[in-house]
C-alpha cells in the first residue's frame, strides 16, 4: 500500500494499465529522490507539471536547479543567460565567476569531506589506486602550479590522450584550475585522427602516458603521440605520465616527464577566479561531411549539465560510488570525471575492458567497489551476453541501486539481459540520449516514473525538446525530428573558429530550434524512443564518427581514387563500419587490396573503426551535381528500399550494391552452414 500511495500523482500512467512495464518505483526510491525533491520544493506537483513549468520559464528552471544542487560561486552571476544576440548565441552567466575544480574538490572538503574516497581506478591487470578528496586537491594543485611554471597560460590549449586512471582525473582538473582548454582525445585513435584535433584547436600542448596494457599487451601510446606530434610543429610541449614502464623515446626540450613538472616543489600560486563563461573544454565530435566539429564548452556549462542529471536523471548523491564504461575521448569520460566529482560521489574508472582477464570482470567490480550506478552502451551488454549468466551470478551485486545506458539504441534482448540478470529485476535502467554538443542529456528514464524496456521516460528536466515533422510542426505520435526549443545550461557554445558551420548544423534547418540529427517517437503511452540518426553520422560502439574521416583514410591508403562510408547493423557492436570504393585504374580487386584498406583505417583512426566489410565496386550513387548518396547505399546493401532515386546521375550504380550484397550475403551464409 506505501508503494502503490508514493506512486500516485508521480508517475504518468503510473497504473496497471500500461502495457510492458518493466520497472516501478517503490516508496523508498520516491523519498530519496533529488528530482521528486525538487518538484516539490517547486510546488510543480509531478513530473509533468514540473516539464509544462520549464517549458513555459526555463531560465526559472535552470536558475532553480543550480540553487538545488548547491553550486560554489566565485562571484554570483547577475542571472542566467543574456539572449540579446538570439536563441543560438546566449551570453551566459554575465558577471559571475565559477571554476570546475573548487566544485569538484575544495566545496568538499570544506564540508569536511577531505578523507572520503574521490577516486578508485582500476589497471587492465587488476592493480587498484585510490584517492580522497584531499590527496586529489593536492595532486591537483601541485599539477597545475607545474603547468603553469612550464608555460601553459589560461586560454592555451592542452591535449589530453591518455586512458582512465588517476593522472587523467588530475590533468582535466588542474588544467580547470588555471583556465587552460582541455581537448580530450580517445586513447585509441590513430596518428591522422590526433593530428586534426590538435591542429584545428591549435593546441600548444599534449599529455599522454608512456604506454597503458589493454587485454594484457602493453599498447606504446607514446609512440602513436609521436608520429602526430612529428606532424604538429605547434605543439611545443609533451608532459608524460610513466604508467608502465617508462620506455619511450623522449624528445629534448619538449618532452617532460609528468612528476618532473609536478614535483611540488613550485610554490601553489593564489588562483584568480575564472570567468562562468571562459572556454573550458573542446570536444570534438564528428559530422557528415568535413573535418571534425569541436563543441566548445564553458566553466559553468558542461561540468554543471553532467552533474544535473547525474542528480536528477541517475539519483546520484554523496553516498554513491558511480561507474561508467568510456573513454576519455567520449563524452562519457569528462562527463563522468566532472559530473560525478561535482556530485561528491565516488567515481570509478577502468583502464582496460569490462572482460579481461575473465568475463565477470565487471561484475567483480561491482561487488569489489560497491558500486551503486552503473553505466554502458548496449555494445558492451551485447558483448558480455555470450559468456553466459554464471560470471553475473557469481559475484554479489546487491550495491547496484541504478543501471545507465547511453551511446546507442537497445534492442529488447540484451535490454531485458541487463535488467534481468545483471540488475535483478530491481534496478531501474535509465536510458540516456543526447550529446557531446550538448554536454549530456536530451530525453531520458528518470528514477521517479515507471519503465519500459528501450524506452525513455521524456525529456530530460530543463530540456525544452519536442519531435517535430519535415516542416517544423509538433508531431504527438509518429516518428519525427528530436529537437530542443529553449537554451540549456551546457549547450555548447559554438564549434572552434566555426561558427557558421554551428549555426548551419543545428539551427537553420528549423529557425529557433536546434535539431539534434535523431529521429525520435513517442509512443501511445507517452514513452520515447530513439530511432537512429537522421543524417549520415555514424555511431560504432558508441563513437560517433564522420563518413568523411574514413573515407579520406580509404583514399589516402592509395588503391582507392574514392569512397564511401556507411555504418551496417553488427551483432556486438551495434552498428559497424562498410566501405565502398571504387579503386584506381590498375590496382587489382583482391584481398591484399581489401587489407591493406582495412589495415589503413585502422591505423589512421583506431580499431574501433576498422572496417568490417570492404566492398570494391565500378562507381558510387551520386546526384547530378556529384554529391554521394550514402543513404541510398546502404538501403542498397540491406535490401530495403531506397526511396526516391530520381537524382541520382548513375541508377546502375545501386543495382551494382545490390548485387554484390547478395553474393556477399550468400557467400557468409555458404560458409555458416559448412
Amino acid at each position: 500500500m506505501d508503494d502503490q500511495r508514493g506512486s500516485e500523482g508521480l508517475a504518468r500512467n503510473a497504473d496497471e494499465a500500461i502495457r510492458g512495464v518493466a520497472w516501478r518505483p517503490d516508496a523508498a526510491t520516491l523519498r530519496r529522490s533529488l528530482l521528486q525533491r525538487l518538484i516539490e520544493r517547486s510546488g510543480c506537483g509531478d513530473y509533468d507539471g514540473l516539464l509544462a513549468r520549464i517549458e513555459a520559464d526555463p531560465e526559472w528552471y535552470w536558475s532553480e536547479a543550480l540553487d538545488d544542487l548547491g553550486l560554489i560561486w566565485q562571484k554570483r552571476p547577475e542571472r542566467l543567460w543574456d539572449l540579446s544576440h538570439g536563441i543560438a548565441w546566449p551570453a551566459w552567466f554575465p558577471g559571475g565567476s565559477f571554476n570546475v575544480a573548487d566544485n569538484a574538490l575544495d566545496r568538499w572538503i570544506d564540508a569536511g569531506q577531505g578523507d572520503k574516497v574521490a577516486m578508485i581506478a582500476e589497471a587492465d591487470g587488476g592493480s587498484v589506486t585510490q584517492r580522497t578528496y584531499r590527496e586529489l586537491l593536492d595532486e591537483t594543485h601541485r599539477a597545475a602550479a607545474g603547468l603553469l611554471e612550464s608555460g601553459v597560460k589560461p586560454g592555451d590549449r592542452v591535449g589530453i590522450l591518455m586512458p582512465m586512471i588517476a593522472e587523467t582525473v588530475v590533468a582535466m582538473l588542474a588544467c580547470g584550475r588555471i583556465g587552460a582548454v582541455t581537448v580530450p582525445l580517445f586513447s585509441g585513435f590513430g596518428e591522422d585522427a590526433i593530428v586534426t584535433r590538435l591542429r584545428d584547436s591549435g593546441a600548444m600542448t599534449l599529455i599522454t602516458v608512456d604506454a597503458f596494457y589493454r587485454r594484457g599487451k602493453r599498447i606504446p601510446l607514446k609512440l602513436t603521440a609521436d608520429a602526430a606530434l612529428a606532424e604538429l610543429p605547434g605543439v611545443v610541449r609533451c608532459l608524460v605520465v610513466r604508467h608502465t614502464d617508462g620506455m619511450c623515446e623522449m624528445a629534448e626540450g619538449r618532452d617532460v616527464w609528468w612528476d618532473e613538472m609536478a614535483t611540488g616543489e613550485t610554490p601553489v600560486p593564489a588562483f584568480p577566479d575564472t570567468a562562468a563563461d571562459a572556454l573550458a573544454m573542446i570536444m570534438y565530435t564528428s559530422g557528415t561531411t568535413g573535418r571534425p566539429k569541436g563543441a566548445c564548452h564553458i566553466q559553468a556549462g558542461f561540468p554543471i549539465k553532467a552533474a544535473h542529471d547525474l542528480a536528477y536523471c541517475f539519483d546520484v548523491q554523496e553516498d554513491d560510488v558511480l561507474f561508467w564504461l568510456t573513454d576519455l575521448g567520449w563524452m562519457m569520460g569528462p562527463w563522468l570525471i566532472l559530473g560525478g566529482l561535482l556530485r561528491g560521489a565516488t567515481i570509478v574508472l577502468l583502464e582496460g575492458t569490462p572482460d579481461y582477464p575473465e568475463p565477470g570482470r565487471m561484475w567483480e567490480m561491482v561487488e569489489r567497489h560497491r558500486i551503486t550506478v552503473l553505466g554502458v552502451a548496449p555494445t558492451a551488454i551485447r558483448a558480455l551476453i555470450p559468456a553466459g549468466e554464471a560470471p553475473v551470478l557469481a559475484t554479489d551485486r546487491s550495491s547496484l541501486r541504478v543501471l545507465g545506458s547511453t551511446g546507442e539504441t537497445w534492442n529488447p534482448d540484451p535490454w531485458w539481459w541487463f535488467f534481468d540478470v545483471v540488475g535483478e529485476r530491481r534496478c531501474p535502467i535509465i536510458n540516456y540520449s543526447g550529446g557531446t554538443e550538448t554536454s549530456g542529456g536530451i530525453i531520458s528514464g528518470v528514477p521517479i516514473l515507471p519503465q519500459r524496456a528501450c524506452a525513455f521516460s521524456g525529456p530530460v528536466p530543463g530540456m525544452v525538446a519536442d519531435i517535430v515533422d519535415e516542416r517544423g510542426r509538433e508531431l504527438e505520435r509518429g516518428v519525427g525530428e528530436l529537437v530542443v526549443k529553449a537554451p540549456w545550461v551546457g549547450m555548447t557554445t559554438g564549434f572552434w573558429s566555426d561558427p557558421e558551420r554551428y549555426k548551419a548544423t543545428y539551427w537553420e534547418r528549423f529557425p529557433g530550434m536546434w535539431m539534434h540529427g535523431d529521429w525520435a517517437e513517442i509512443d501511445s503511452d507517452g514513452f520515447w524512443y530513439i530511432r537512429g540518426r537522421s543524417d549520415d553520422t555514424m555511431n560504432i560502439a558508441g563513437k560517433r564518427i564522420g563518413p568523411s574521416e574514413i573515407e579520406s583514410a580509404v583514399v589516402g591508403e592509395g588503391s582507392a581514387r574514392e569512397a564511401a562510408a556507411i555504418a551496417i547493423p553488427h551483432p556486438v557492436k551495434g552498428s559497424a563500419v562498410a566501405v565502398f570504393a571504387v579503386l584506381r585504374p590498375g590496382v587489382t580487386n583482391g584481398d591484399e587490396t581489401i587489407s591493406a584498406i582495412r589495415n589503413e583505417v585502422s591505423v589512421r583512426l583506431g580499431k574501433s573503426f576498422r572496417p568490417e566489410v570492404i566492398v570494391c565496386v565500378d562507381a558510387l550513387p551520386r546526384t547530378r551535381n556529384a554529391k554521394i548518396i550514402r543513404r541510398v547505399i546502404r538501403a542498397a546493401w540491406l535490401g530495403e528500399n531506397a526511396g526516391d532515386v530520381s537524382a541520382l546521375e548513375n541508377p546502375e550504380a545501386v543495382d551494382a550494391i545490390r548485387a554484390a550484397a547478395e553474393q556477399h550475403f550468400r557467400s557468409q551464409e555458404s560458409n555458416r552452414k559448412g
